[in-house]
């Protein structure tokens, strides 16, 4: 049985999820902790509750989404997985971050990449990888079938869609990343968004004005 708990960091407010199950392995999604104060709350969270943090996974390498990066990973030893295409991205991290007053003082190469298809295990628990462009380069989506819900980074949100004004977004390939790989999930699947409330599948079907 997985557990989803959320933070919500930095100024961005990105939601950070720690999935976990009974075996206490954990998986660190878009860890967002930008303060000491932030990797404190993680930190303590993971530890209360006895947690072994096992993945790091980004669903997409915008600089609000890695900004506890290198934290998590020298932490807890292990080392981002991301998707190949958001290649372009960790090598401008420090420029994109200067640009919102964000000051990094070390990125992360990832050495660990996932592809449409793949899955993700921790535990007893498996994600299965959707490579769903649009909003960014190498942006994923992972989706639980057991327990019907999807994290789904920058992709979808509650009533509304990720921006595709910033570099590589593009407003046609999210559409289709969106309707074909998350709208033919079954209606009762919860969608995690990266910033803001969670919805379901079947809510932005009836209700997402992009898709009416």
């Amino acid at each position: 049985m997985i557990t989803v708990h959320t933070f919500v960091f930095n100024f961005f407010s990105v939601n950070t999820y720690i999935l976990s199950d009974e075996t206490g392995e954990c998986a660190i999604i878009d860890p967002g902790c930008s303060s000491p104060v932030e990797e404190n709350e993680l930190e303590t969270f993971i530890s209360r509750n006895r947690l072994q943090p096992v993945r790091l996974l980004n669903t997409h390498l915008h600089v609000d989404h890695i900004l506890g990066n290198v934290f998590v990973s020298e932490k807890y030893g292990i080392e981002t997985e991301v998707h190949p295409q958001g290649r372009p991205f960790w090598g401008t991290a420090r420029e994109f971050a200067s640009v919102f007053g964000i000051r990094l003082e070390k990125v992360q190469t990832p050495r660990h990449f996932l592809n449409h298809g793949d899955t993700v295990s921790f535990g007893n628990a498996l994600l299965h990888v959707l490579y769903t462009p649009g909003h960014a380069d190498g942006s994923i989506c992972l989706v639980n079938h057991e327990q019907k819900f999807v994290i789904a980074g920058d992709v979808l949100f509650y009533g509304s869609i990720g921006r595709t004004d910033l570099p590589t977004g593009n407003f046609e390939r999210l559409i289709n990343s969106i309707e074909t790989q998350l709208l033919t999930l079954p209606d009762d699947y919860t969608v995690y968004p990266g910033h803001g409330q969670t919805t379901t599948i079947g809510y932005e079907k009836q209700n997402n004005s992009y898709f009416l």
